[in-house]
This record gives C-alpha cells, structure tokens and sequence, in this order.
C-alpha cells in the first residue's frame, strides 16, 4: 500500500501541561509551573508529542521564580528582624523609649552602654530619682544659621547650652566633677529636612547618678540667685576667649578682655548692693577688691598695643583674684565651697584652661 501523502499526516498534539507550565511561569505561579513543566516533560516523551520547549521554558521561568521568591523572601525577613529584634537589644536600658523632639528641660534619660557621644542615640526616659545617664537643661529652637555643622555654628551651640546650664543648674561648683555638658544640634542633612532642636544635656555617665542636678531659680534665694547669674557670667565670658591665638587676633582678644571688663563690672555692682547683708559684711569687700585691681588689668589688656603686652596683662588679671577669697564668698552665701577640678585645672595651667578660670569647651556635639 502506498504511503499516505505529507499533506495527510495529522501533526503531534501539543501537551496540555507545556503549555500550562509556560504560563505558570510567566504569571509567576512557580510552583504550579514546575510540576506541570515535569508532567509535561513526561507525558512528551511517551506520547511523543509537542511542546517540550515550552515545558522546559516554562520549568526555567518557574525555577528562576521561585529562586527570587526565596532571595526577597530572606531579605524581608532580615528586615523585618532588624526592625523588630534590634529594640531588643535595649530591653536592658532603664526606662521608656522618647522621641528626642519630647524631652525637656528637668528630663532624665539613659541610652544604651552611656554612649552619649553617638548622634541622636535612642533616649529612654526616666524618673531621676533612678539611675541616669543625662539630665536635660534645655531644649532650643535654633533660627538664623546658615551652616548649622560650621565652626560658627558649633561654637553658638555651645554657648547657648553652657548659659541653659548656668540656669539650670546656678551653683556651678555644687556640680559633680564627672558632670558633664553635651549638646545635640542638627546634622546639615536633618537641617535641610526641617530639623532645628538644639538639646543641651548634662551628662553623668562615668559615675552611677541618682537625683537630679537642678537647682535653679525657684530652689535659691534671690541673692544667690543675684549673685550667681553675676558670677556666672563671669566664669563664661572668661572661658570663651578668642580660638585664634593672640599674635594672630590681637584685636579680637581686646574685644573679649573688655567683655570681661564689662563682666566684672557687673558682679561688683550685684557685690555692692549685698555689702550690708548679715555674714556678708567682711566677705564682699574683700571679693570686690580683687575685683576691681582685676577690672584695671584687663582694661589695660583691652588697650595693649602688641600681643606680649596683652599676654602680660592678662596674667596679671588673672593672678590678681583669688580662688580662696571667692570660696570665702561662697560660703558666706550658703552656697557650695568645693572648688571644681575644672577651675583649680585653671588656676595651676591658664595655657590649658582657655585662658584662665572657667570652664574648657563642650565635652561633645553629639
């Protein structure tokens, strides 16, 4: 019998499941595809019928789907357990997790292992009266700079958190040695993104610390208060001389010797109206005399004519008052008599102490 003719000869049918597998594949049904694209690969071989390209594509598709699913997968999972099992890392830290935007003065906080100096670190609120590693003293809207991570920028945030800190905390030498002072201002990057808190804290991480630090203007009697803010304001012109040495900004130094000037002025005025007071009567004299031959000094640093000139008037200004006479003065105010290491650092190395009694700079900008 003759062959049939090519045009008579039905064609393989194409396997059901090929098909199925393919567009498993492509809607990203991985499972589904592998086993139709098996099942196809099957039947193909034993029916010898057609589609095994696209059993075997749509096995690929399906394999390859099912790969990235496992790779986001994990990945989702990583995320996930670093946002949800990181926090418990700090379930050892004391106290209720705050947004730093919460916190206010008269606030206490601890952070994890007393890192103080991390940037923005997580802050748990807490009861002062319990183990802390920070007191807030302030919490300031900053306005009007323009480059809020520049040395002018810096410098201000200091300033402002070191004068926060006088308010809070008035009798400075009643302050813990291991008491220190941070602040946390914007990043260039937050200050773009609208960030303009300037937090300034005291921070006590060193020493185990119970209680709070404060002691302001409703825990005084006016005229420690009076005589504080003077005395004060002395202490911080005096710490903040000119960064720039004398034979590169004489100029700038007579500026701040007269604002020193100035700043003794006014705590001899503040001294004169306390002379009468009882327990007062002998101390204050005393402390305004050394006030006044300490003003004559400075003045005449105020008018040098040559760094040398100006350095030697400045020794003499400081060399004119005396820490024993002030401690006297203290006392007789009801106020601390310890002599904070930072001012005795002061009186021993000038050089090292910016310039004499007061304190050196922020400990950090966080």
């Amino acid at each position: 019998m003759p062959d049939a003719p090519y045009s008579e000869i039905a064609p393989a049918r194409l396997n059901g499941f090929a098909l199925a597998s393919f567009l498993s594949g492509l809607l990203c049904f991985a499972p589904l595809g592998i086993a139709f694209g098996i099942a196809a690969l099957v039947q193909i071989s034993k029916n010898r019928e057609r589609g095994k390209v696209l059993a075997i594509a749509g096995l690929v598709l399906s394999v390859l789907m099912t790969g990235g699913l496992f790779f986001a997968a994990d990945r989702v999972a990583s995320a996930v357990g670093d946002r949800f099992d990181g926090p418990s890392e700090y379930t050892e830290v004391e106290g209720v997790l705050t947004d730093v935007d919460a916190l206010r003065a008269g606030d206490c906080f601890n952070v994890e292992d007393g890192e103080l100096l991390d940037e923005r670190p997580l802050m748990y609120k807490i009861d002062c009266a319990e183990k802390h590693h920070g007191e807030v003293t302030a919490a300031k809207r900053l306005d009007g700079v323009d480059a809020p991570d520049s040395d002018v920028a810096r410098r201000a945030s200091e300033d402002v958190c070191w004068q926060a800190q006088d308010e809070y905390a008035m009798d400075t030498w009643a302050l813990p040695d291991h008491a220190e002072m941070f602040y946390y201002a914007p990043s260039h990057q937050s200050w773009g993104q609208g960030d303009r808190l300037l937090l300034c804290v005291i921070g006590t991480t060193s020493v185990e610390t119970r209680g709070s630090l404060r002691q302001d203007t409703g825990m005084l009697k006016p005229e420690q208060v009076a005589f504080l803010r003077a005395a004060n304001a002395v202490e911080f012109v005096m710490s903040r001389p000119p960064e720039e040495e004398v034979d590169e900004a004489l100029g700038k130094h007579q500026t701040w010797a007269r604002r020193v000037h100035a700043a003794l002025g006014e705590e001899a005025k503040v001294l004169q109206g306390h002379a009468g007071r009882p327990g007062l009567e002998k101390k204050v004299p005393a402390q305004l005399k050394e006030i006044e031959a300490a003003r004559a000094q400075w003045l005449r640093a105020s008018q040098a004519k040559t760094p040398g000139e100006f350095d030697k008037q400045w020794d003499r200004a400081l060399a004119a008052m005396s820490m024993e006479t002030e401690q006297a003065l203290r006392g007789a105010y009801g106020l601390s008599m310890a002599i904070p290491e930072w001012l005795e650092d002061g009186q021993e190395d000038p050089e090292d102490a910016d310039g004499g009694p007061g304190r050196g700079p922020s400990t950090g900008a966080a």
